[in-house]
């Protein structure tokens, strides 16, 4: 009965639920590792992310991104 009363809650307001723990978790990070140390770890999961949806896309997305920045054929 209680679980599924919760869930019904969570169902109706999820989206201020979610932006609630996301905004502690933010929070927290900040409070612990600093301002500077969160905006870095921010960038490199944006880029990770970034690459990671651009490989599942394209498998050669990495070498010719390489092949781009490097001279070709020097990661070979």
């Amino acid at each position: 009965m209680f679980k599924e009363r919760l869930l019904s809650f969570y169902h109706t307001y999820r989206g201020g639920i979610d932006g609630a723990f996301i905004g502690l978790i933010v929070a927290t990070a900040v409070l612990l590792l600093g301002v500077y140390r969160v905006v870095f770890i921010a960038i490199c999961m944006s880029l990770g992310y970034f690459i990671g949806t651009k490989m599942s896309e394209n498998k050669d997305y990495l070498k010719n991104l390489l092949d781009r920045i490097l001279p070709p054929g020097t990661y070979r």
